[in-house]
């Protein structure tokens, strides 16, 4: 499938950061993102995944056969970015622990409406509580269009403050993303 039928902001998260690192900390094929998927015909426009993690108030289409779809819809009120805040924690903390399941079938597939935003702060999430420097997880959300640089260290430094979360276990994500966890990997 050409790029051009992708969703808004689709990557490999592993790939990309195969642009700062010898040996990505995640392999790549494992940790996509990107915006909503509506249109897509085949789990393989997505690069195959086994999961599906929404990030967007409303369900998704469950329309591609073979995946499993989780939902974890921030609430309608809430300030993504504001990482301060115990609520934007909370479902945070929800998201990572979806990613930290030692079940979870991978590839994921993690998505909001535009891939940007709610996406965008849970993969920094992810990335941080992995040890993924800073500046590393900033310039990854920046590869998304539209992104605000602002935003993103605001979140950034909330994120920091939380970690480590008790809503999940860091060392289960970091063995999930790096392929400790079962199902398939890229």
């Amino acid at each position: 499938m050409t790029a051009a039928f992708r969703p808004a902001n689709y990557r490999d998260v592993g790939e990309m950061l195969g642009l700062w690192f010898d040996v990505s900390p995640i392999p790549a094929g494992r940790l996509l993102r990107g915006g909503r998927f509506d249109l897509m015909t085949t789990a393989g426009d997505l690069g195959s995944p086994s999961t599906i993690l929404n990030l967007r108030r409303g369900p998704d289409p469950a329309h591609l056969p073979g995946v499993r779809y989780v939902h974890v819809a921030a609430e309608d009120d809430l300030e993504n970015y504001d990482t301060r805040q115990r609520r934007v924690r909370s479902w945070l903390g929800k998201a990572l622990s979806v990613l930290a399941t030692p079940d979870l079938a991978w590839p994921v597939y993690v998505h909001c409406t535009s891939g940007r935003d709610r996406t965008g702060v849970v993969i920094a999430a992810a990335l941080l509580a992995i040890g993924v420097p800073r500046q590393v997880v900033a310039e990854e959300y920046m590869l998304s269009d539209g992104a605000d640089p602002i935003a993103i260290d605001r979140a950034i430094d909330g994120i920091l403050d939380w970690l480590p979360p008790t809503e999940f276990d860091p060392t289960r994500l970091r063995a999930a993303l790096g392929s400790g966890g079962r199902g398939r990997a890229g």
